[in-house]
């Protein structure tokens, strides 16, 4: 139902999300949220043309979310990149249904609003808070237990001798125990 760039948009607020006192590069999205950079940069300049990103320049910059992730909705973040397309009127065009959709057409509009309203009562914040065995951009990596630690280990990565930062996951010692 969702597109894939729907999923790497989503992929990439959450990120921001989840530890929001720094900005993120996108080379540093791209890593973390497995999106390949080139087709990110570009869904990432939607999400900024919609409002739902800033982006900085140079030394110190990237990505940042707008408004914080209490206030910013999953469903804000889809209609900004692929708005759920509603059926509003018969999609065969035939007059005589006009705005009147069959009860197939109108079944297939009503799961819509319901997907509508489910994304549009989830924030952000309840999604990352929400108990859960896994976590979002969470690889079970015991080190990488809390998705805000992702940002803070690429912060503390250093840089290359192109001047960019580099992240080598850290390696576990052992197993984690059930």
């Amino acid at each position: 139902m969702f597109s894939q760039t729907v999923e790497y948009a989503l992929r990439a607020v959450v990120y921001l999300a989840a530890d929001s006192s720094q900005p993120a590069t996108t080379e540093q999205l791209a890593a973390v949220t497995k999106v390949p950079k080139a087709y990110l940069s570009k869904v990432l300049q939607g999400l900024v043309r919609a409002g739902i990103l800033h982006s900085q320049r140079g030394i110190g910059g990237g990505m940042t979310l707008v408004k914080s992730p209490a206030d910013l909705t999953i469903l804000e973040v889809v209609q900004a990149v692929e708005p759920v397309a509603r059926i509003r009127s018969c999609p065969l065009g035939l007059a005589w249904h006009g705005e009147h959709l069959c009860p197939l057409h109108r079944r297939m509009d009503d799961a819509l609003a319901l997907v509508e309203q489910a994304l549009g009562s989830s924030t952000l914040a309840e999604v990352l808070a929400e108990p859960s065995r896994s976590k979002p951009l969470w690889d079970g990596d015991p080190s990488l237990a809390v998705v805000g630690t992702i940002q803070a280990a690429l912060a503390a990565a250093p840089e290359n001798e192109a001047g960019c930062m580099g992240l080598t996951p850290p390696q576990a010692s052992s197993p984690p125990t059930p």
